[in-house]
């Protein structure tokens, strides 16, 4: 009786320690910035970057559908 009273005496300080851990990381999360805001101007005055955005707006552009021309028959 005494070795299962031991071990799981142990077992609760391991799942308070655990508790512990996820508190201090959620509270870290909440303090923190998101990480949107962390790499904010990473890619600034980057002509790589620059280049995959306008491609990206051209390939967004070209899935539009196209207005009908007018004056032709």
């Amino acid at each position: 009786m005494a070795s299962s009273t031991a071990r799981l005496e142990r077992r609760v300080a391991a799942l308070e320690a655990d508790l512990t851990k996820l508190k201090t990381q959620i509270e870290a999360m909440h303090t923190t910035q998101p990480w949107w805001e962390q790499i904010a101007g990473t890619f600034q005055h980057d002509p790589m970057y620059e280049e995959a955005m306008r491609l990206g707006q051209q390939y967004r552009q070209s899935l539009r559908p196209r207005k009908p021309t007018q004056g032709k028959r």
